[in-house]
């Protein structure tokens, strides 16, 4: 194992983590907010009466008492509503607000110019590679947690 290379990827990480877009929150929201606003927007059919919280929690991979926990606050702050389930009253479904579907917006618009950004700085060809390194240390990851 060559201690050079270690070390240089362990630096990278630990930048990487402490990166600005990492720490900004969006619009005074916090990232756990705004990745759950995002999921829920992207997971929820249209005509669906919600997602349930257990599926929140299977898509972000997180448990379901942190995902009860963060929605209590985007209740309180009127992002999302719960509703229950028509169909078996032990459900509960949530559903984004109109003011939640504008905070998901804007902080997809936000996450878009950010990629963007990236993609013009590095090009498409090392911005691939990137894409590709990423998933694969992801993978790596996963495997030997598993």
């Amino acid at each position: 194992m060559n201690s050079d290379t270690t070390q240089k990827l362990l630096r990278s990480f630990m930048q990487f983590n402490r990166a600005y877009w990492h720490q900004k929150e969006v619009l005074e929201f916090k990232n756990s907010e705004v990745m759950m606003l995002i999921c829920i927007k992207k997971n929820a059919k249209p005509e669906s009466p919600g997602l349930m919280v257990s599926e929140i929690s299977q898509i972000l991979q997180v448990t379901s008492p942190t995902v009860t926990q963060v929605l209590k606050g985007m209740e309180k702050k009127g992002l999302v509503e719960r509703n229950l389930d028509q169909l078996d009253r032990r459900v509960v479904r949530i559903k984004l607000t109109e003011p939640g579907k504008k905070i998901t917006e804007q902080a997809e618009a936000a996450f878009h110019t950010s990629f963007s950004g990236l993609i013009d700085h590095l090009g498409e060809e090392q911005s691939s590679q990137l894409a590709d390194l990423l998933e694969k240390a992801y993978l790596y990851y996963k495997d030997i947690s598993e």
